[in-house]
């Protein structure tokens, strides 16, 4: 049986979908029924109930966005530093494995292979990067595991957002099995949201950037064969293979589905966080290979976003 935390988010929803279809057995706790946040409490429950594994989906992410997570920063290092913790610690006195949802927000940029050298650049949104994104795929490199984060409290300017999912990571490494999941940008063919293209048909002007992104129900697929697979513990990018630029995702919603407006873009960063943000976003590539050395197989980002908008479902009127 598998312990699922969280199951009522954006994430964890897709966790107990794929449980569902692949027919696990597992239990859904929410923090109403079990107090799961008190070590004692949810050490009691891993012991009383001896689960297989655990799932870790829940986290404070802010609503509509990170910038919310500014306002609420007890919140977000409760539910992205310490709370990670308090479960790393009862699942190793408990001998139970388990899987963390982690993020890539906490790496900004890519690294840029040009004349037979590498280097980082952390600011994708200059225009001859995003320029090169498009026109040159091939040079841009995505950050594996083993790159230490560029977008945490260790390494500012970051937004509190990623700086609490920084600590997190560093907060459960070493302690017990488990896994550390990467997310980024989490999008599907569900009108919703919290939706990565909800969002971008939502929002008066589009930032433009350059971004590795995750197929909501393709993630928690990845995640789940991961454990199948009893693939090594340790942290894990899972993102759909390659990256894409905010322009190409515009022009593929325009394709598809038509809609019946022409998307405006904000005309630089400055305009961009004086208008319409407060804190830093994380903008960055991620390399996939280790996910895929392990045996899991995922669609390139092209394609699930191509599947995504033809499956398009509109989100129902309340």
């Amino acid at each position: 049986m598998i312990v699922l935390l969280g199951a009522s988010g954006y994430v964890g929803r897709a966790f107990g979908s794929e449980l569902q279809r692949r027919g696990w057995a597992f239990t859904s706790v929410s923090r109403s029924d079990l107090d799961y946040g008190r070590f004692e409490v949810l050490l009691g429950f891993l012991r009383e109930t001896r689960p297989a594994f655990l799932i870790n989906a829940a986290g404070y992410t802010g609503k509509p966005n990170v910038d919310a997570c500014e306002d609420a920063r007890a919140d977000t290092l409760q539910g992205n530093s310490l709370f990670p913790q308090t479960v790393a610690h009862a699942c190793l006195e408990a001998s139970v494995p388990w899987g963390h949802v982690s993020s890539g927000c906490i790496f900004s940029g890519a690294k840029i292979s040009q004349s037979g050298t590498v280097r980082i650049e952390k600011d994708l949104t200059r225009p001859d990067l995003r320029e090169l994104a498009e026109r040159h795929p091939e040079q841009i490199h995505g950050y594996t595991e083993e790159d230490t984060p560029n977008f945490t409290f260790r390494q500012p300017p970051c937004s509190f957002y990623s700086g609490s999912k920084g600590l997190g990571e560093e907060a459960i490494e070493g302690i017990g099995r488990h896994y550390a999941w990467r997310l980024r940008i989490p999008f599907d063919q569900q009108d919703n949201s919290p939706n990565y293209l909800t969002k971008i048909q939502r929002y008066a002007k589009v930032y433009e950037n350059v971004n590795s992104i995750s197929h909501r129900g393709d993630f928690a697929r990845a995640c789940l064969d991961l454990w199948d697979k009893r693939a090594p513990f340790g942290i894990y990018n899972v993102t759909n293979p390659g990256f894409i630029t905010t322009r190409q995702v515009v022009g593929q919603i325009e394709k598809i589905l038509k809609p019946n407006r022409k998307f405006e873009f904000w005309k630089d960063d400055p305009e961009f966080y004086r208008v319409a943000a407060k804190t830093p976003r994380s903008n960055c590539v991620l390399d996939v290979s280790k996910l895929l050395s392990a045996g899991v197989k995922i669609r390139s980002v092209d394609e699930a976003i191509e599947a995504s908008l033809r499956d398009w479902k509109k989100e129902e009127a309340a």
